[in-house]
């Protein structure tokens, strides 16, 4: 996943649709085009989503007047919190993130909890 700095500018807070002590990672994804500063981030992607970035009332649209950059997270079927013993048993997907390290303006982390053994060698 790019970081695009623009889209922790004005976060005021996440806000997780379910609790992610069930969660070793989440994916963190950026959307560049949501309607919306606080409400849910609409999420038609494959999997299902599990928080969102929401912005602070002075939120400066985008590229595009009327929508504003914001985080989602989200998870897919086959990632370790649906199949414990699946794909990502030891490992984890390029976008993910511990979900404990996510902070309004703070880029999630891979930890060693999110990969399900030591980080490989950078």
């Amino acid at each position: 996943m790019a970081k695009n700095p623009r889209a922790l500018e004005y976060e005021d807070g996440i806000e997780w649709t379910e609790d992610i002590e069930s969660f070793d990672y989440v994916r963190q994804s950026v959307a560049l085009s949501v309607s919306t500063r606080r409400r849910p981030v609409p999420w038609s992607g494959h999997g299902r989503r599990v928080g969102y970035a929401v912005l602070r009332s002075d939120a400066p649209s985008g590229d595009v007047p009327g929508k504003f950059i914001r985080r989602v997270f989200w998870v897919k079927d086959y990632d370790r919190s649906e199949q414990p013993n699946g794909t990502y048993k030891r490992s984890a997907p390029s976008e993910a993130v511990d979900p404990r390290t996510v902070a309004p303006g703070v880029w999630g982390e891979l930890t060693e909890r999110a990969w399900g053994a030591p980080l490989p060698d950078a």
